[in-house]
């Protein structure tokens, strides 16, 4: 016998954990399906709706998109690096990859910038929230994949569902900073004013904290990036699916495509989630330079 054995009794925590899931899929299994039923639709959908228009349309469109929200240099090298996946044969699996990343991201923020504000105005709920965050950020991206499979088998649900949990903690962590950090004299000019606390949130603190918060997507948008190949294990289509089987075949062209497949996306969601974060700063977008002529305007009339 292990002379440690003596010292501390085994705990059997992943037999609890295997029995929770196990209560789980016999009690729950309707939102499972639930669940399945949307996501399988959702994503779907998005990635018809992505591959609708002709290849060289949508990077026009893309590239249109980078104009509009940040500048001309973005937009060009939306031109360039879209055309590149499109010439290797990438733009599909890039379209899916998109298409889950878009879902999972949506959901993510929908879910974690609620609890960031809870967080931000309780302190009771921020110290439950934060080891619970620390947990998630510290577990293997990997372990995530195994409930996920065991809950919806292979495929793209359990793709997005691991894809969620895994994106979820900077959104939470990047809200609660957000609303903490404004100026408590502002809070207090408020409140001199007669504003509630809702009111206070809404008009003040949301507002001054949407930096940051947006700061929080950009970081979601990049872990369900990197979560996204990683769910090309389970099954789920898209550029992760490419890397995962050029590892098992050894095929070195095909994970080089697949690889830049993946950072011609992450750059691209990266530069417009930042842009929209700050739209001032970026003065050769099309928004901004709508914003100085109005202002021009109205300086002129007045």
């Amino acid at each position: 016998m292990n002379p440690d054995d003596a010292l501390m009794p085994r705990l059997p925590i992943g037999d609890w954990i295997d029995a929770g899931i196990d209560w789980l899929k016999d009690n729950v299994s309707w939102l499972f399906d639930l669940f399945t039923t949307v996501m399988n639709f959702l994503v779907g959908n998005l990635t018809d709706l992505l591959l609708l228009a002709p290849a060289l349309v949508m990077v026009v469109v893309f590239a249109a998109i980078a104009l509009l929200v940040r500048s001309w240099k973005l937009s060009l090298a939306t031109l360039i690096g879209f055309a590149i996946v499109l010439s290797m044969e990438q733009w599909e699996t890039m379209m899916q990859t998109m298409a889950l990343v878009l879902v999972a991201t949506v959901f993510a923020v929908v879910i974690a910038v609620p609890l960031g504000i809870l967080a931000a105005v309780s302190s009771t709920v921020s110290a439950i929230v934060k080891p619970v965050m620390d947990f998630m950020q510290t577990m293997p991206a990997f372990v995530y994949l195994i409930p996920a499979v065991t809950f919806f088998s292979i495929g793209v649900v359990p793709g997005i569902f691991s894809t969620i949990i895994f994106a979820l903690p900077p959104g939470v962590r990047m809200t609660e900073l957000g609303i903490r950090q404004v100026d408590g004299e502002t809070v207090e000019a408020g409140e001199a004013f007669g504003a509630t606390r809702g009111q206070i949130l809404r008009g003040i603190q949301l507002p001054l904290a949407i930096p940051t918060i947006m700061a929080g997507v950009n970081q979601v948008i990049m872990l369900s990036l990197s979560m996204a190949v990683v769910a090309g294990m389970v099954g789920a289509d898209g550029l992760g699916k490419e890397v995962v089987q050029a590892i098992s075949t050894q095929n070195l062209p095909l994970g080089v495509e697949a690889g830049l497949g993946v950072v011609v996306l992450a750059v691209y969601l990266d530069r417009l989630t930042a842009a929209l974060g700050s739209p001032g700063e970026y003065r050769g977008s099309l928004i901004a330079l709508a914003q100085r002529t109005i202002a021009q305007r109205a300086t002129t009339t007045i």
